[in-house]
């Protein structure tokens, strides 16, 4: 085969066979293909699409690129999750947790954060002790003995899709629903999924920015899955507004573990629940999703779903006082109110703003190199449709250093919309994409 060919075929609008996209995904990978060549391609993919057909080729390809879990020696039948990022959003600390209590070994490979969304793995890590870091023997392990593991990449997966992203990043075809779906799917098939639930958030906090695109790339996503023979199902979650109070990693740890205790935003549990049940549907753990929310909602009053976090916390190093009690989690030198400035109702939110303050805090990375600091961040209990009067709390700001606390004050209220007429309050969950 002839790289300049494939590219004409699809610069011409033609459809790329199997064969050629998995030449093409072999041949990159191994350094063959100059990136000028790949860019080109790809450039192409994003002007004149893939239908579901190539799609599926490129993200099985991408799979197969790289080693392939298979945990069904500790695990029978494996679930994973994965959400789209976005601000204050803890979900997996309260969902593993869930599920794992209702008897399904969730074992989980996350990432760190960059941008305005924060990464799982820094939350984590706001906790003394704990270590996202395992071989894959470690993994299996701890999969076996408590059904939980929360762990960083213990494998080389899908590094067609590394290489590729690379390229995508400098050359402006990120924003390409197939080149996504293949992205994010590649390495939950190649991770051993059986069964996959998807967060897709949608929003000014949100790589998606209307319910529409939101819905396309999640319908190309089910049905990837669900060619490559994976239960696969996808909620479209609202990300115009950060999810619960807490943004910042020990707030966010701190109201996760509120929640898994029976406190916490009720907007926050509400999403947490959904999630769990279809994880629970799809598992086979219920015959409705209605069944699957009570089991949900049983492991969490019982106290299992709180054990089984703090058992993956010891299982991996972390200090389990904190655990137990939160209050010694990391903590800002300064907590300061965020008062309104005005009365009304809030009509919108820029989610990405808020993140982006946290980040201006020290909360995230602005590159990779940066450090965390782990114990600042906002708690803002608001929501888009409250009520606010002059002068009331609308959150606190924590912070450690002066000049940045007033400058997070400036940039939260500056991301805040109001109206004097009433506003309706956001629904965290859109719609429910399946096969």
């Amino acid at each position: 085969m002839r790289m300049v060919d494939v590219i004409a075929r699809k610069r011409d609008g033609g459809e790329l066979s199997t064969a050629e996209i998995n030449w093409f995904v072999t041949e990159f990978t191994a350094g063959s293909i100059p990136d000028y060549q790949a860019a080109a391609l790809l450039m192409a993919i994003y002007l004149r699409g893939m239908n579901r057909r190539e799609t599926v080729d490129l993200t099985l390809a991408m799979a197969h690129s790289g080693d392939q879990l298979d945990l069904h020696d500790v695990a029978p039948f494996v679930i994973d999750k994965h959400s789209s990022g976005g601000v204050g959003d803890k979900t997996t600390l309260v969902v593993q947790p869930i599920v794992a209590a209702c008897g399904v070994p969730v074992g989980k490979m996350s990432g760190r954060g960059l941008g305005s969304s924060g990464g799982t793995l820094d939350k984590m890590e706001s906790i003394s002790g704990w270590s996202c870091s395992m071989d894959l023997a470690q993994f299996k392990r701890q999969l076996a003995e408590i059904g939980l593991v929360l762990s960083g990449q213990t494998a080389v997966l899908a590094p067609a899709d590394g290489k590729l992203y690379a390229l995508r990043d400098v050359t402006a075809t990120v924003a390409s629903a197939p080149l996504i779906a293949a992205s994010i799917m590649s390495k939950k098939l190649a991770a051993g999924a059986d069964a996959i639930v998807l967060d897709v958030k949608v929003g000014s906090g949100a790589f998606m920015p209307t319910v529409a695109t939101a819905r396309d790339l999640a319908q190309i996503m089910v049905d990837i899955g669900t060619d490559a023979g994976r239960k696969t199902v996808a909620l479209i979650s609202d990300m115009n507004q950060p999810l619960g109070s807490a943004v910042g990693n020990a707030l966010e740890v701190k109201e996760a573990i509120e929640t898994l205790q029976g406190g916490g935003p009720a907007s926050f549990w509400a999403h947490c629940l959904d999630v769990s049940a279809h994880m629970l549907l799809l598992a086979g753990k219920a015959d409705s999703l209605e069944a699957a929310q009570e089991l949900a909602e049983k492991a969490r009053a019982d106290g299992r779903a709180f054990r089984k976090f703090r058992d993956m916390v010891e299982a991996q190093g972390g200090d389990v006082a904190q655990i137990d009690d939160p209050s010694l989690l990391p903590q800002a030198r300064f907590v300061e109110p965020i008062l309104a400035p005005r009365s009304g109702y809030i009509a919108a939110l820029d989610t990405a703003a808020i993140g982006w303050a946290g980040v201006h805090l020290g909360a995230g990375r602005l590159v990779k190199t940066d450090r965390i600091n782990y114990g600042v961040g906002f708690v803002l209990p608001c929501a888009v449709g409250d009520y606010v009067a002059f002068g009331d709390s609308l959150g606190t700001i924590h912070a450690d250093d002066r000049e940045q606390l007033e400058q997070a004050r400036e940039e939260v209220l500056t991301a805040v919309t109001w109206s004097n007429e009433p506003v309706d309050p956001l629904p965290h969950i859109y719609e429910t994409i399946t096969a």
